[in-house]
């Protein structure tokens, strides 16, 4: 018998679910297109993963050095998606000498983040 039924799951409220932004009331023109910039940007497989290896790299930023390898596409198609990932807002860079170094923007992620906290609804079957 597992007793882990009643415990609570780290990082959840459930009083917050209820509140999420799309559950409270409808977003606004400005919050929308913010919005869908940073998820248009992540729709490509490449740009996600690019994501996902930056936010997890060590130390919490990587090179453009590091991203090269993982990919088998040239070096200026890794560019793109990086420049369309900085311009949607999701992560910053900053050139070091000849290497730009990147790091996810933890605020984009909580936007995202909380916007995606909507509760299940149940869906009514056609009869």
């Amino acid at each position: 018998m597992s007793n882990q039924a009643g415990l609570p799951v780290l990082g959840q409220d459930n009083d917050a679910a209820c509140c999420a932004p799309m559950v409270r009331e409808p977003l606004g023109e400005e919050a929308a297109a913010e919005l869908s910039r940073m998820f248009k940007a992540l729709s490509d497989p490449i740009r996600l993963r690019l994501l996902s290896l930056i936010a997890s790299h060590e130390g919490g930023e990587a090179c453009v050095c590091d991203l090269i390898g993982p990919f088998d596409v040239s070096q200026p198609t890794i560019s793109h998606h990086l420049k369309v990932l900085r311009e949607a807002g999701l992560v910053g860079s900053e050139r070091r000498g000849t290497w730009v170094y990147y790091w996810v923007l933890p605020e984009a992620l909580a936007k995202l983040s909380a916007l995606l906290q909507i509760p299940a609804v149940p869906v009514k079957a056609p009869a």
